[in-house]
C-alpha cells in the first residue's frame, strides 16, 4: 500500500469516530457486500459521514431486497438522503415501473448508466465497452424515458464511460450527439469524471460547450497506472473541474471507485475519498 494511503488510514483508524455529513456515494463501489448484508454496510457508509446515497441494486421491484418505501425509511433512519439509482436494464416496456419504484424510494434523479435496450457491448477478454453505432436510436429512448421521467417528477441523467466520447464508424461522437439532440427538458448527464478523463477529455472543455447540461458527477480518482484510486491519491485535478461546478449546472456529486487494488478494501476507499474530497473544496 501506497504510504499516503496508510497515512490516511492510521488517521482514520486514530480518530475513531464518525465523520462530518456531506457528499454522496454510490452503493456500486460496495456493492458485494450489499449482496450480503446490505443493512449492515449502510450503516457503516452513514458511520464515514456520507450524506446522499446513490442505488445501483434495483431488481424485482426491490432495492437489495427491500421494498422502495422500506429502502428510504432506513435510509432515513441513518441520516442518508437517497438521492438517484442507476437503472441499466431500463426499456421502454417497463419504464413506468422503475420510475414509479424510484419515485417511492424517494429518489430525484433516474440515471441511465449505459446505452439501453441491446445498444452497449461488452468484450470480456478486452474487458472493453462500447455501443452500437445506432446513435440516433439511444437518443430517442433517452428523450422517451426523460418524458415519463419529468412527468412523475423525476430528472433523468445520463451516465458516461470512456467510449461515447470516440468517434464511431459514422464518424459521430456519441456523447456530442447525445447532447445536441436531447432535450434538456427531459434529458440531462451524470459526469463520470474518472472515464472522461481517460477518454483523454477534459470536463471542463464540455462544460464550456454544453454548460447547465451535467447536474451530477461521479468523483473518483486515477492513478499512476490509469486504474481506479480513492479522491486526493491520483492525478486528476478535482479542484481546477470544481471551479466550474455553476458552469457545469452540478447539484451534486458522487463518490465511486469501480473497483479497488494493493489489498485495499471498498470501505476503506470510500473513507479516504470522503476526506479527499473536503481537501479539494466539495462541500
Amino acid at each position: 500500500m501506497q504510504p499516503l494511503l496508510a497515512l490516511i488510514l492510521f488517521f482514520l483508524a486514530f480518530q475513531g469516530i464518525a465523520q462530518e455529513k456531506y457528499g454522496g456515494m454510490t452503493l456500486y463501489t460496495v456493492r458485494d457486500l450489499m449482496e450480503t448484508q446490505p443493512r449492515e454496510t449502510l450503516m457503516k457508509v452513514a458511520d464515514i459521514g456520507y450524506k446522499y446515497i446513490e442505488a445501483t441494486g434495483y431488481a424485482d421491484g426491490k432495492f437489495y431486497g427491500m421494498e422502495p418505501a422500506e429502502f428510504k425509511s432506513f435510509l432515513h433512519s441513518l441520516g442518508l438522503e437517497p438521492i438517484s439509482s442507476h437503472y441499466g436494464a431500463v426499456t421502454l416496456d417497463n419504464a413506468d415501473e422503475f420510475i414509479a419504484d424510484a419515485k417511492a424510494a424517494g429518489i430525484k434523479y433516474f440515471v441511465i448508466p449505459i446505452p439501453p435496450m441491446g445498444h452497449f457491448t461488452y468484450d470480456a477478454p478486452t474487458q472493453t465497452m462500447n455501443m452500437s453505432d445506432d446513435v440516433k436510436a439511444v437518443t430517442e429512448i433517452l428523450n422517451t424515458i426523460g418524458k415519463k421521467c419529468k412527468e412523475a417528477g423525476l430528472e433523468l441523467l445520463y451516465h458516461n464511460h470512456d467510449f461515447e466520447f470516440k468517434e464511431n464508424e459514422n464518424h459521430i461522437v456519441p456523447m456530442d450527439y447525445f447532447l445536441q439532440n436531447t432535450d434538456p427538458e427531459y434529458v440531462n448527464f451524470q459526469m463520470d469524471l474518472f472515464w472522461t478523463t481517460k477518454a483523454g477529455v477534459d470536463p471542463v472543455t464540455y462544460f464550456e460547450r454544453f454548460p447547465g447540461r451535467f447536474k451530477m458527477w461521479h468523483v473518483k480518482d486515477m492513478d499512476q497506472q490509469g486504474r481506479f484510486a480513492p479522491v486526493g491519491t491520483g492525478t486528476i485535478d478535482f479542484a481546477r473541474i470544481l471551479r466550474e461546478k455553476d458552469l457545469s449546472g452540478m447539484q451534486y456529486y458522487i463518490v465511486e471507485q469501480d473497483r479497488t487494488f494493493d489489498g485495499m478494501d471498498p470501505l476503506q476507499a470510500i473513507r479516504i475519498s470522503h476526506v479527499g474530497i473536503k481537501e479539494f473544496g466539495f462541500q
